[in-house]
């Protein structure tokens, strides 16, 4: 018995030993708000006790993130596992070897949760560069709630959304706006409405250049100009004044005095949960007018999972990666913190248990069902999108008109876009 009890004794301690051997510590880094911070950090905690390796959070806003990445990337301290977004693939991984090819790691990530088109969509040369997370898009919401007192439906056009703008400052008061359009919001409704009118994208993918003609672009600028001029919309001056806060850190957007606005799918409840209680926020199909050639649905691979090529662990990133993404303990702690998810375990994890919420369903099934031109990742190149927000900024404040704006915007993003071909 004596012998027996020390064999099985060593033999544990053997197997204390290789699974302390095998331990890994990693760092992973990702933006969002308060609700992916949350989730994230308590899935790495979950797999990190599963697999026995320790995972330190590194996470940010929006703002800024790209940057810190960059300047991480450059210097190679970039975290073990990233999360990237679907337009920097150009940017940090051109040839396919800015990342760790995840294709090497298909023993430990079960890669036949995604299709092949989800697989090719984060795939460069060949390599497989991350994982994607989800499908995501723009669309609008609104706070049922503040129409509702204001005794009008929320708006379905175009059209209804300027009448409420007239209708809520004179039940509500000056300052109610049914609208909210600064900075990247406001570049992408004027993108939004010149799409629907000419049926094409910013980038025309045949010539890598602007699709859209300096009237048609100024057409669409002006439309956001009479947003201002209506009161539909706050200016970039009011805003300034304001301080430039974040809309879902703003209280006229807690308490409803903003009623709407134009975001991802997948920030639904970034912008749900702030608001006082007893407040509703509703996905609402993309406005347009009579006549328009399309939707313009802003649909797109959302943010992926990546490993680092530089990572000295990449073998234990993968295994946190798939219990993340395709294990029951990840998929749970994760939620729909990052939309609907793409990974098939998990959407039917989630939808089986109930945690896919009715209003994150269907904000995703109007992106899923609307209609547009395919959006080239091109219109997020940093300095494309840079133009567009500094030029529709000197705008705002009438230091240009909207056809030099348009003329300026087209001239000088066809200049960047030209190293692309």
């Amino acid at each position: 018995m004596t012998g027996k009890f020390l064999t099985s004794v060593a033999a544990g301690a053997l197997m204390f030993t290789s699974s302390v051997a095998g331990a890994a510590e990693l760092r992973m880094s990702w933006w969002g708000g308060d609700s992916r911070h949350a989730a994230t950090q308590e899935a790495l905690k979950v797999c990190g006790e599963k697999y026995g390796h320790s995972i330190k959070p590194e996470y940010t806003g929006w703002s800024g993130h790209l940057e810190k990445v960059t300047t991480q990337i450059a210097g190679g301290t970039e975290a073990d596992i990233m999360q990237i977004n679907w337009p920097w693939l150009p940017l940090f991984s051109a040839t396919g070897e800015g990342f760790a090819d995840l294709n090497q790691f298909s023993g430990t990530i079960d890669l036949s949760n995604w299709s092949s088109d989800q697989l090719a969509s984060t795939t460069v040369s060949g390599k497989l560069n991350g994982l994607p997370l989800s499908t995501t898009g723009r669309t609008f919401f609104f706070n049922k709630t503040t129409f509702d007192k204001a005794g009008i439906a929320v708006p379905q056009t175009w059209d209804d959304l300027f009448a409420a703008g007239a209708t809520l400052k004179e039940k509500l008061g000056a300052d109610y706006y049914p609208m909210n359009a600064i900075k990247e919001t406001a570049a992408l409704l004027v993108s939004l409405y010149a799409t629907q009118q000419t049926g094409k994208d910013l980038v025309d993918p045949e010539t890598n250049r602007v699709a859209w003609t300096p009237e048609e672009l100024a057409a669409a600028i002006d439309f956001y100009g009479k947003m201002v001029a209506e009161g539909v919309v706050m200016s970039q001056k009011d805003v300034a004044a304001a301080g430039n806060v974040r809309l879902y850190e703003n209280p006229q957007w807690w308490d409803g005095r903003i009623a709407g606005s134009y975001e991802w799918d997948s920030t639904f409840f970034k912008y749900s949960d702030p608001l006082q209680e007893g407040q509703e926020l509703v996905p609402v199909k993309l406005l347009k007018t009579d006549g328009a050639k399309t939707e313009g649905v802003y649909r797109k691979p959302s943010m992926m999972f990546s490993i680092s090529r530089n990572s000295q662990n990449q073998e234990a990133a993968a295994q946190i990666l798939n219990c993340l993404l395709n294990e029951p303990e990840g998929i749970a702690a994760l939620g729909t913190t990052r939309g609907l998810p793409a990974s098939k375990a998990a959407a039917m994890q989630l939808n089986d248990a109930g945690d896919i919420r009715a209003e994150l369903a269907t904000a995703n099934a109007i992106i899923m069902a609307g209609t547009g031109p395919t959006v080239s990742p091109l219109n997020e190149h940093p300095e494309v999108r840079g133009i567009f927000l500094d030029t529709l900024e000197e705008y705002a404040y009438d230091m240009i008109n909207s056809r030099d704006a348009a003329e300026r915007i087209i001239e000088e993003i066809n200049e960047t876009l030209a190293e692309f071909g």
